[in-house]
């Protein structure tokens, strides 16, 4: 199925009713419950991440972009002309906007849980730049991209921005990045943002502004539950926990009950919470450049190159297809 916005093509390719609710039901029901992080971004939590990302305390966004507008015209030389970019989580596709100019790919695929705010976004990057086929595909994180007819035979390019193969666990993380590779073929690459380990105060702090949009944030996943459920878990009965996990080299961000109580799920299943009982929301796992590396290499993907802030507090990775 698919609109048409401009010369934008949208497809919606993703069953909510079977795969969303059906996931949903099981971390709520896990005996560690656990939501995934993909359902922060209902319309409210998208324009609450794009609060996150103007924080002074949230880094990682603000130096990926000034990586990228520094290092625009080297990362074009190291990808090359003529490709098919494609780029899960695309959101607003703000970042992607620093390296159109100079890497000019034939094709651009945003794709987003998000469908209105990434056909939304689609549109006005239509606009900016007339001249690339962007395709975009309302989907999960690990679609199947299904390439326009005419550009099939242009080497393809994943551009995985913000950190967020921070989201999964390293054996996740493998998977997603084996995903990568078969997606790509032997003749493609990924463009990759990779936050990275640093002192504990400066994570803590990320995760933790002062003025508690994080928290609202975090806080909003419940909103999404309920609508996506018919559910009735009361966000205010909940509170935001996020501290770094020096162990596990993660951040990990939780939503902790402060009262025992019980929640319904389309009037037919019950949810106990225990006092102080937390929700996994989110890991955020920080790498070294020889750690992730070395990840990327068992999916099959070699490094190519790089490019750090003077702080190294982060780093744009690009890898080709081994």
């Amino acid at each position: 199925m698919s609109q048409v916005l401009g010369t934008t093509e949208l497809n919606t390719v993703f069953d909510e009713d079977s795969v969303l609710k059906q996931e949903l039901l099981e971390g709520l029901l896990a005996e560690k419950k656990y939501i995934n992080p993909k359902f922060f971004y209902d319309e409210a939590g998208s324009q609450l991440f794009e609060k996150i990302m103007q924080l002074p305390e949230y880094y990682p966004s603000r130096t990926e972009m000034a990586l990228l507008e520094k290092h625009q015209d080297e990362i074009a030389v190291a990808i090359g002309e003529n490709k098919v970019l494609i780029e899960p989580g695309a959101g607003n596709c703000e970042k992607v906007q620093y390296i159109l100019p100079t890497l000019q790919p034939k094709c651009y695929v945003p794709i987003d849980i998000s469908a209105d705010f990434l056909f939304e976004s689609a549109s006005n990057l239509q606009t900016k730049f007339p001249h690339v086929h962007i395709h975009a595909v309302a989907d999960d994180m690990k679609a199947k991209v299904d390439v326009p007819e005419k550009f099939k035979t242009n080497h393809k390019v994943v551009f995985y921005p913000g950190s967020t193969i921070g989201n999964y666990k390293p054996i996740q993380a493998l998977e997603f990045l084996k995903h990568v590779r078969e997606l790509v073929g032997k003749e493609g690459g990924l463009l990759i943002g990779v936050d990275l380990q640093k002192d504990k105060e400066i994570l803590d702090a990320a995760y933790n502004d002062k003025d508690g949009v994080t928290a609202l944030f975090n806080l909003n996943v419940l909103n999404h539950v309920n609508k996506l459920l018919d559910s009735d878990i009361d966000a205010e009965l909940f509170e935001h926990v996020a501290f770094y996990n020096e162990e596990h080299c993660r951040i990990e961000m939780h939503l902790e009950s402060k009262v025992n109580q019980q929640c319904s799920i389309d009037n037919l299943i019950q949810v106990n919470f225990s006092e102080s009982e937390r929700i996994h929301t989110e890991y955020s796992y920080k790498y070294t450049i020889e750690s992730f590396s070395q990840l990327a290499a068992q999916a099959g993907l070699k490094l190519e190159n790089y490019w750090l802030d003077d702080d190294e507090l982060f780093s744009v990775q690009y890898y080709v297809a081994l």
